[in-house]
């Protein structure tokens, strides 16, 4: 067709060729014949005039056709042969093609096209309802996707811009990439999950039903083979009551999809006179690489699980971490052993360092500031310098500030950001206090700066660090950084070197954590407040710390204005009007004494701070708050928790609601 095609062209160039020839020689005698007639003296002279104008003439047209002619044979083709070549080309390149204009309405496209769309026709339909492709602009240019599903096949895309006539069009081309996404899928579907599995409290519940234990344990045991056959895995225990768990990657999924639901029948195992629930806790790594690396990946997601009180997966993948579970609340898992080692530890890496930073986290409690306190004792005793960084704006501590401040150790030692910044050097160990999550340190400047970090909270682990602490001590089962901290001092001081000062921030800190020792106390709890008592601490001393001031009182009056008692057990009040940091402290006592209103389980108390939502929650001990708060990016323990949300109060009180909902009927996520 195209040798046709070229002939044709050939033809037709030839007869206008020759054709303009003939009519300029027949030009040339006319004129010639005129002018000789009337001037019959000079008939020969104008015969060979005519002549030559005519020879001229042929002479120049076959001298510009003919470079015509050889520019079209080098390649350079012309408009019509060209753009029948492209319309070939499109229309019979065996793939899907179509033209939309600026509007995206469909102006043409090929029988691929309309046999890959399974309709009867496309012309003038839209690109969003004809082949489900959603058009956006991006500075002025469409951006059309890159990948689309016709009739369950995958295409691939390719978008070229035309302009014709003043006029925009695009000129869209589908790849079927079906079978190669099918493989994908496939070798993605075959391929290895790790897991690390991990049965959190059968030592505990030793100490009181020995004869049980063992019991217990096979019947653990026997679910997760039970778990694995099911999917055709590998369940090999590695030491006692740990596992590895292999499987295929698909089976991931039906997992996710069923939330881990061996978590509960795991947790339907009672133990004793106290009906106490066995419970395990589940790294998977579900990342690229090796297998050694999804191992490592593995290993880590349970260490987070473990971190943020076990009874939950934790499901690591390349991008993002998935939890799953912690349905219940931590039991204290700490002996004598496990603080003189974290102690020995910690001291050992404040001793290797020209100077100790501590830092707490924004808008610190008497918690942060004790655990802080704490440390710097420690620093001392191993005489390293040492300096606390805080904000002296902050209203929080002011009263604390005020009690230490006629202590001669303390004169400078307290620094702001700005100062604690240009205390950096390559030997400084920055110690971070009764916090875990990078977005609330007090600066990230400093954190960003300090290469060798140490870690001690008593909150649920939310994410994890840009980079590994030397040290890491997360221990939700505690009752605040304050108690972790007294334990490390009692194994390491020698008598009378913890000033009763010192102790009385310390007590203060376990004291608002455990809302006077009523909520989430142990017996290392009482056994730390012993010790501060036996150091100087006097529970007396400390009351003027916990006093409102009227005008505070009032203002926490506002918080009763508007009080919802939400799904019949959720508390949730809500104030618009709040001012500046002391409001968020308010929130935190509303949300402390709605506890007590009968039947309330969990309370929620939201202040509004600028263009943020403060909130604070607290639970009786049947409600995770923390997991709740978590879908606000929020974080704390299972009965205390909070988050800060930039948005308005009405879109909070949504997101809150939404979150209890998900909560409560897990069924319905």
């Amino acid at each position: 067709m195209y040798n046709k095609h070229q002939n044709m062209k050939k033809l037709r160039f030839d007869v206008y060729t020759y054709g303009s020839c003939a009519l300029c020689t027949i030009g040339g005698f006319i004129f010639a014949t005129a002018l000789a007639s009337r001037h019959p003296d000079y008939a020969v002279l104008f015969g060979f005039l005519g002549a030559a104008l005519a020879i001229g003439a042929c002479a120049a047209l076959l001298i510009t056709f003919s470079r015509i002619k050889k520019k079209n044979e080098t390649g350079m083709i012309s408009g019509p042969m060209l753009g029948t070549v492209m319309y070939d080309t499109v229309n019979n390149a065996g793939e899907p093609a179509l033209i939309c204009d600026e509007k995206n309405k469909i102006i043409w496209y090929n029988r691929f096209a309309l046999r890959a769309a399974g309709v009867s026709s496309l012309l003038g339909s839209r690109l969003d309802s004809a082949v489900d492709i959603s058009v956006t602009e991006e500075n002025g240019e469409k951006k059309f996707p890159t990948e689309t599903v016709l009739n369950e096949r995958n295409y691939d895309i390719e978008s070229t811009k035309i302009r014709s006539n003043g006029n925009v069009y695009y000129l869209l081309k589908f790849r079927d990439v079906t079978e190669t996404v099918e493989l994908k899928k496939f070798i993605k579907d075959e391929d290895n999950a790790v897991a690390y599995i991990i049965i959190d409290n059968l030592e505990e519940l030793m100490q009181f039903e020995q004869e049980s234990y063992r019991e217990s344990a096979t019947r653990v045991e026997e679910f997760l083979r039970d778990w694995a056959a099911g999917v055709g895995g590998i369940l090999k225990e590695y030491e006692r009551d740990k596992y590895l768990f292999l499987f295929k990657s698909k089976d991931l999924e039906t997992f996710v999809k069923g939330k881990f639901e061996i978590l509960d029948t795991v947790r339907e195992i009672r133990v004793g006179m106290g009906n106490i629930p066995i419970t395990v806790s589940i790294g998977v790594g579900k990342v690229k690489g090796t297998l050694a690396e999804r191992e490592r990946a593995a290993h880590s997601a349970l260490d987070l699980a473990l971190q943020r009180g076990g009874d939950q997966a934790v499901v690591k993948y390349d991008d993002k971490i998935e939890y799953y579970g912690g349905l219940t609340n931590s039991l204290q898992k700490r002996t004598k052993v496990f603080t003189r080692v974290a102690s020995t530890e910690i001291l050992a890496h404040i001793a290797a360092a020209s100077n100790v930073i501590v830092m707490a986290h924004k808008y610190p409690d008497y918690d942060a500031f004790g655990a802080s306190i704490g440390f710097a004792r420690l620093a001392m005793y191993c005489g390293v310098k040492v300096n606390i960084v805080t904000d002296f704006k902050n209203i929080n501590i002011k009263k604390c500030l005020k009690l230490i401040g006629d202590n001669k150790l303390y004169k400078g030692l307290f620094v702001d950001a700005a100062t604690g910044l240009d205390l950096v050097s390559a030997d400084t160990l920055l110690i971070l206090v009764d916090v875990n999550n990078p977005i609330m340190f007090e600066s990230s400047d400093i954190y960003d700066n300090v290469y060798n970090i140490a870690v001690v909270d008593h909150h649920r682990k939310t994410s994890e660090f840009t980079r590994k602490p030397i040290f890491e001590l997360i221990e939700p089962s505690a009752s605040s950084a304050s108690e972790l901290v007294s334990e490390m001092l009692d194994f390491t001081l020698q008598e009378s070197l913890l000033a009763p000062i010192e102790a009385n921030m310390l007590l203060a800190g376990i004291t608002l954590d455990t809302r006077n020792f009523t909520k989430g106390a142990g017996t290392k709890t009482f056994a730390a407040a012993m010790y501060l008592r036996d150091n100087g601490a006097s529970y007396e001393a400390i009351q003027d710390l916990f006093k409102a001031n009227i005008t505070e009182y009032k203002q926490e009056s506002l918080f009763g204005q508007k009080i919802e008692i939400y799904r019949h057990c959720m508390a949730i009040a809500a104030n618009e009007n709040g001012t500046d940091a002391s409001d968020k402290i308010l929130a935190s006592r509303v949300a402390d004494n709605l506890l007590m209103v009968e039947e309330v389980m969990a309370s929620f108390a939201l202040v509004q701070i600028g263009d943020s939502v403060h909130v604070s929650a607290r639970s009786n001990g049947t409600v995770n708050v923390q997991l709740i708060l978590e879908s606000l990016h929020g974080g704390g323990r299972y009965d205390a928790a909070g988050a800060v949300v930039r948005s308005g109060m009405q879109q909070v009180l949504l997101m809150l609601k939404d979150a209890i909902d998900n909560y409560l009927d897990p069924e319905d996520r």
